[in-house]
């Protein structure tokens, strides 16, 4: 019985890793969980119902009424007057059924009560009628209200428990919503795509383009100046609740100015607008509040909507400016005190935009960062606050840190990938080997890999990573007194260093063969020399003054790509590539790391 618990748990891992979590932590000593809050008098508070209370009055007071007394002008993005704008969607019977198929089966019921699970067992007898339900909410720009109702779950961030600002609202909305707004949303993509309506610069929610994209873009820039002789300052900005801050009618103007009209246009308004929340905290429900302003955070059309509202940030900017969402960092060469003072001025335009737009900053939040061993480290100021200057601070779930080193990061990874071993070596009692690597790989390993821009060089970092692997594979009974490389071998697992290599060889190959957003000649150059020998796709090696720009992505990974062979790299899909690549380490064709 016990068997086929965990047996059921780790063949949907993949899919599925809440069960997984739910089990364990049913079998802690300790339960984790909110057990009071303080409201806004500061009075503590015990019971769930005045809990959800308290929390649905702090999400709904970040709610700001938009000043529409003074509008600023937007800037025309859609400038093409000859192309079509996006004024209609259309779709199809067929579209809706495949957004039936697409249902998770482990989300959760809007306010609606229709769950996924449900859905999907009546998706041939409701397809029809929810196409004709879409056709006529677009054609009239009417709206049911189930759809603008959400059940908000606070979702614990940082900090002290007991306090309300430490959670994030995430909205529980109507699934039959959810399957219309994803058909709305993948129309808004490719208008916006297919006419490079959206900035270079933003890296979040797009395809191709992802947080090992805006990491190596940002470490490509920066190590290249250090390594010619400059210093580098970045500041990392915050904003404040910023999904919730959008205010819907100067949203609906950036719309307008992203060439989205029509029906469709009015028809996002209509959503945006007299929509009502409530917070379920353990079955109690607090009572309805309106939303004056934002995008639903936990929607699908939320998310696109941002980057919408977002995408003129970069007007006027003079440095460089990369974004993931609303993750934004600024950053330049400071060779001289004219360095600091554009950055100064691009700080300074960023605050105007914010005041314009009302999507404030947080700027005790906002940290700046030099880089350069001969830094000057010249102080930044926001609305006469003079930014905190770190040594190291947490950008897109990696520690980057002054000296660019992985040490700080390697360790962050390891303790939390060490402590989730703990937990499924405490909680899996059945040491069945399929069951464990099932865990192992979708659980664990992946926070020891998470984005490869900080792939570790020093002998101790990697040591150190590789510590847990070790653990984990002495876990299994019969394998604990073998060396670890003959562990591997029976596991049929690669070393975490081989792995990171093959990724860095694997993002090498999207970036040169077209699947990743990112250009070729943002990091590598084709080696024209002539040389026939090998493959067509040689990266030229260029000169580096440090260790530091030496071990980058951008140059160890050249000597790793150039020796593979032409039916390797010519591979015609990401996939083929992968697979070739596990062919030749099996063969022991080809030997990865140093």
């Amino acid at each position: 019985m016990l068997y086929s618990i965990f047996y059921s748990i780790a063949s949907n891992i993949k899919c599925d890793k809440k069960s997984f979590y739910a089990y364990a932590r049913s079998k802690a000593k300790s339960k984790i969980q909110i057990s009071s809050v303080s409201d806004y008098k500061g009075r503590q508070i015990h019971d769930d119902l005045e809990m959800a209370e308290a929390f649905n009055v702090y999400f709904t007071s970040v709610f700001t009424r938009e000043d529409v007394s003074s509008l600023p002008d937007p800037v025309d993005i859609f400038t093409d007057l000859d192309d079509k704008k996006l004024l209609v969607v259309a779709f199809t019977i067929e579209d809706v059924k495949d957004q039936l198929e697409k249902l998770r089966v482990d989300k959760a019921a809007g306010v609606d009560g229709l769950s996924p699970r449900f859905l999907m067992e009546i998706k041939n007898e409701i397809a029809y009628p929810l196409f004709i339900l879409f056709e006529k909410s677009l054609c009239t720009t009417c709206i049911p209200e189930d759809w603008k109702c959400a059940n908000v779950t606070p979702i614990y961030k940082n900090g002290n428990r007991n306090l309300t600002e430490n959670y994030r609202p995430v909205s529980l909305t109507s699934q039959i919503c959810k399957m219309f707004e994803s058909i709305r949303r993948d129309a808004l993509v490719h208008h916006l795509e297919s006419k490079c309506l959206i900035n270079d610069s933003q890296h979040g929610f797009r395809k191709g383009r992802l947080c090992l994209t805006n990491l190596l873009t940002f470490l490509e820039k920066v190590t290249g100046y250090i390594d010619s002789g400059s210093n580098v300052d970045t500041v990392f900005l915050d904003f404040a609740k910023a999904f919730d801050k959008v205010p819907h009618y100067r949203l609906a103007m950036k719309l307008a100015s992203h060439g989205i009209g029509g029906k469709v246009h009015d028809w996002l308004v209509e959503w945006l607008s007299g929509r009502y929340q409530r917070v379920c905290l353990r079955g109690s429900l607090s009572s309805w509040l309106a939303v004056l302003n934002g995008v639903p955070q936990g929607s699908v059309l939320g998310p696109i909507l941002f980057l919408i509202y977002i995408n003129d940030l970069d007007i006027g900017i003079k440095n460089c400016l990369l974004k993931f969402a609303d993750d934004t960092k600024v950053f330049g060469k400071i060779s001289d005190p004219t360095g600091h003072f554009l950055l100064q001025d691009d700080i300074n335009q960023l605050i105007e935009w914010s005041a314009d737009w009302q999507m404030l900053f947080n700027v005790d939040k906002c940290k700046v960062m030099h880089f350069g061993k001969k830094n000057q480290e010249y102080e930044y100021f926001m609305n006469g606050h003079k930014l905190d200057s770190v040594t190291a601070e947490k950008d897109l779930g990696i520690w980057i840190s002054h000296d660019l080193k992985a040490s700080q990061q390697c360790i962050q990874a390891y303790s939390t990938a060490n402590k989730l071993l703990g937990v499924l070596n405490r909680t899996i009692k059945c040491k069945d080997v399929g069951n464990l690597l099932c865990f192992y790989k979708s659980l664990i390993r992946p926070h020891l890999e998470f984005c490869t821009a900080w792939s570790p060089h020093y002998v101790k970092d990697k040591v150190l990573i590789e510590k847990v692997q070790r653990r984990f594979t002495r876990m299994i009974p019969h394998l604990k007194n073998i060396p670890y490389e003959e562990r591997l071998a029976i596991l049929k697992l690669w070393s975490l260093e081989d792995r990171r290599v093959c990724a860095d060889l694997i993002e090498v190959f999207k970036i040169t063969h077209g699947y990743s957003s990112v250009t070729l000649d943002t990091f590598f150059e084709i080696d024209s020399t002539g040389r026939t020998r090998g493959h067509p796709w040689k990266l030229k090696k260029k000169r580096s003054n440090t260790d530091l720009r030496h071990h980058f992505f951008s140059d160890h990974v050249i000597n790793w790509w150039n020796k593979l062979d032409h039916d390797v790299v010519c591979a015609t899909s990401v996939n083929t590539f992968k697979n070739r690549l596990q062919r030749i380490w099996e063969r022991d064709e080809f030997v990865f790391g140093p």
